[in-house]
């Protein structure tokens, strides 16, 4: 199968899981950018936040459109980790490959497993346009600087996280906490982008922008069948999925 066709079949994936779940984009395209590409990590993770940001600043825009999108809390959430991604993101690259394909593995089997066992909501659920915004803004700080530092060493957007704590320590309705987790997950990737200027430049961009560009139209797909597929289905489907990712990254690393 040829790199463009992978490239396009990819960054639908990653377009949809984004667009329906408000993260989990980069979960997806590091390793298939890795395996199915033949990116090195380092220069997945830098293509990752690419096509990441591109992905969730136009499913922002969809969410947004739908109200589903707490500015002035997202804003809070975005702001604490502009600094924790920049930094981690400088390091990254002095970082060996086995130490940081481990780590993307223990991540997403974290992720899988937080998705499949879903957590109560750990205050009332805030109504939007009610002022959630003040509701716990160290906590949102706290969990904020923890996604961005994230997104900066392993090139994810962190949303697949961002969702969760939106929902457990902030009491979000999932809608709400899919389309605010956007506006985090776009402020991390372009901060810890920033760190990367130079890496940009190798980017192999005869397969980073069909990829892209798949992703973004996935996105749109992905706003739609959130819509029609209950929330705890789509995060079942993508957990099995992320578990299985995990599991083979984790193997790759070790042999």
């Amino acid at each position: 199968m040829s790199a463009l066709i992978l490239a396009l079949t990819a960054g639908a994936s990653v377009g949809l899981a984004l667009g329906a779940l408000g993260g989990g984009g980069g979960v997806l395209a590091v390793p298939a950018l890795v395996y199915l590409l033949g990116f090195t990590p380092a220069a997945a993770t830098t293509a990752s936040l690419l096509i990441v940001a591109a992905t969730s600043l136009t499913a922002l825009y969809a969410h947004a459109r739908a109200g589903h999108v707490r500015w002035k809390t997202g804003t809070a959430f975005a702001a604490a980790g502009l600094l924790p991604a920049a930094l981690a993101g400088a390091a990254a690259a002095h970082l060996p490959r086995a130490l940081l394909t481990c780590s993307f593995a223990a991540v997403a089997a974290f992720a899988a497993v937080k998705m499949l066992r879903p957590a109560v909501p750990a205050v009332p659920a805030v109504p939007a346009g009610s002022g959630a915004g003040a509701v716990r803004p160290g906590a949102a700080a706290g969990a904020g600087a923890g996604l961005g530092a994230l997104t900066g060493l392993l090139g994810v957007g962190g949303g697949f996280l961002a969702v969760p704590a939106l929902v457990t320590v902030l009491g979000f309705e999932v809608p709400a906490a899919v389309g605010t987790s956007l506006l985090v997950v776009s402020a991390n990737s372009l901060a810890s982008l920033a760190t990367r200027s130079g890496a940009a430049v190798s980017v192999d961009w005869a397969v980073v922008g069909p990829f892209t560009a798949s992703a973004v139209l996935g996105a749109w797909d992905g706003r739609r069948l959130a819509a029609r597929v209950s929330g705890p289905r789509l995060q079942r489907v993508f957990a099995v999925v992320l578990l299985a990712v995990a599991a083979f990254m984790l193997g790759d690393a070790v042999t």
